[in-house]
């Protein structure tokens, strides 16, 4: 896209590149790894630049540098840089079976890991063991760092993620109904097919609809995939 097209209103930009905007979630399922790499923190700055154009102490205005990487406040020279907060997200397994909940807000059958905010003060170990507790009252025997990525929404996140397994005999879900819409345990090969994007029905709102999981991009999915091989190769030495 040239600077002539940059310019352009919205409408008129869609018209002469013959395409058309969506949201940058939707594009997920599109977008390769470069180029979600690079949208990922151009929304990220944006958002933040947005949000921080007054000094939190004089009140003043202030100025971002050339890079965009940070914002000044001209009259006591506080420096503001761009900061991410910390998002555990853990994909808890019973052994033979993973749990997979969803939010109201989520696309309709999509169906994702356990996810939240870490508290002031706590460590990620701890976020994990609340967050499960909180939203669907497991007690956890032991978890496992995974990755990390950094996420765009709902502003700029880093999301934590983790494996997780639960004490034997403890897998009575108790979703909690003010943080998820549901929840409940996958077989292997209920999420192996939905994978492949030929996920079994489930029961939404009385209506049946396809199991779907979170786009390649993001590290829910890497989190589901990872369980995935984890539990083929169980069965072979098995």
């Amino acid at each position: 896209m040239s600077q002539r097209h940059a310019s352009l209103p919205k409408p008129e930009m869609e018209t002469e590149l013959r395409g058309s905007f969506i949201e940058l979630r939707k594009a997920l399922f599109k977008l390769n790894s470069m180029d979600s790499s690079l949208l990922f923190t151009a929304q990220a700055l944006l958002r933040w630049h947005d949000s921080h154009q007054f000094c939190s102490r004089s009140g003043q205005p202030t100025k971002k540098n050339v890079a965009g990487s940070k914002r000044v406040c001209p009259s006591n020279k506080i420096i503001y840089y761009p900061q991410m907060a910390p998002v555990v997200i853990v994909l808890v397994s019973d052994g033979a079976r993973c749990l997979l909940a969803r939010q109201s807000s989520f696309p309709k059958g999509l169906y994702s890991a356990l996810a939240g905010f870490c508290d002031i003060g706590e460590r990620i170990e701890d976020a994990v063991r609340r967050e499960v507790a909180e939203e669907v009252g497991l007690e956890l025997e032991s978890l496992q760092y995974s990755a990390s990525q950094h996420w765009p929404f709902p502003n700029s996140s880093l999301m934590i993620a983790c494996h997780a397994t639960v004490k034997p005999g403890q897998t009575e879900i108790q979703v909690n109904l003010r943080e998820l819409e549901a929840a409940a345990w996958f077989s292997h090969d209920e999420v192996v097919t939905a994978l492949r994007g030929k996920g079994r029905y489930i029961q939404q709102q009385n209506e049946p609809i396809p199991l779907s999981l979170p786009p390649k991009l993001a590290i829910a999915h890497h989190l589901i995939k990872e369980w995935v091989e984890k539990q083929a190769c169980s069965s072979l030495s098995a």
